[in-house]
């Protein structure tokens, strides 16, 4: 679906200087979200130097803009972009992390299901790493506060993925995510790619970093998949990313083969 993307307001409204990570949320009729998770995040990033939180309102019909405009009065890193309509949680995402000026972002659901004290845990591996070799650090769910039938139905999607994949993760779904924005930006976009970052990074040769991160149960608006619609989806969408993969692959030989 097209849509066209615009932000809301000054663009810097604090610090002029580049942030040293970026938030990205998604964002679907989470009006009933909003104030704790940007609260929270701010919270969770005092110790930063400086930090941006971008929220994407992806076409909400609700109140979600109406909301995040409220929360910009006191939590001024808050930038706001709008989505004329719903383009999905990977195209949000996507266009959070464009419009980022920090080298690393961090992203979580709008829904208010991950918890945004555990963002550090994120950007920490990040920061710290030395060699320049970590690209994503993927949060690992424990404990998921979802229906039995949600969490069934992704127990088998997970394992169908990393059986066919080999990405190494239970847990691909998690919202919870840091990456660096250039080696985001740098993988070929599609419509769920979210789900399958762990693979991605890996296949592009960056290094994946998993941890553990609490989840808690939803507070507002309601699921945007369902069992079946998600099971259609992710087998055209397994299909299409072993084929990116083994292209990635090959084209990794190629390159090898011609420098030595």
């Amino acid at each position: 679906m097209q849509h066209t993307r615009q932000e809301i307001g000054p663009r810097s409204p604090v610090a002029p200087g580049t942030p040293q990570v970026s938030v990205v949320i998604p964002m679907h009729d989470e009006e009933g979200a909003v104030a704790d998770l940007i609260s929270g995040i701010a919270e969770a990033a005092a110790g930063l130097s400086d930090f941006e939180i971008i929220a994407v309102d992806d076409g909400s019909s609700d109140r979600t803009f109406e909301q995040l405009v409220a929360a910009r009065a006191t939590v001024p890193q808050l930038r706001i972009l709008r989505h004329s309509s719903a383009g999905g949680q990977s195209a949000a995402v996507h266009s959070g992390v464009r419009a980022a000026r920090a080298a690393i972002c961090c992203t979580l659901d709008g829904d208010g299901q991950n918890p945004p004290s555990e963002l550090p845990k994120l950007w920490e591996p990040l920061l710290a790493d030395e060699t320049g070799r970590v690209g994503l650090v993927a949060g690992q769910r424990l404990k998921r506060r979802d229906t039995f039938s949600k969490r069934m139905g992704s127990k088998f999607a997970n394992g169908l993925r990393r059986r066919i994949l080999s990405d190494g993760t239970s847990d691909t779904g998690c919202g919870l995510k840091g990456f660096r924005t250039e080696a985001f930006l740098a993988l070929p976009y599609f419509n769920h790619m979210h789900r399958y970052l762990p693979a991605l990074f890996k296949a592009y040769r960056w290094e994946v970093v998993l941890v553990e991160v609490a989840h808690m149960e939803r507070t507002s608006g309601r699921s945007k998949y369902t069992n079946f619609g998600r099971a259609v989806a992710g087998v055209a969408d397994l299909i299409g990313v072993f084929w990116l993969l083994r292209r990635a692959k090959s084209v990794s030989a190629e390159e090898t083969a011609a420098d030595a």
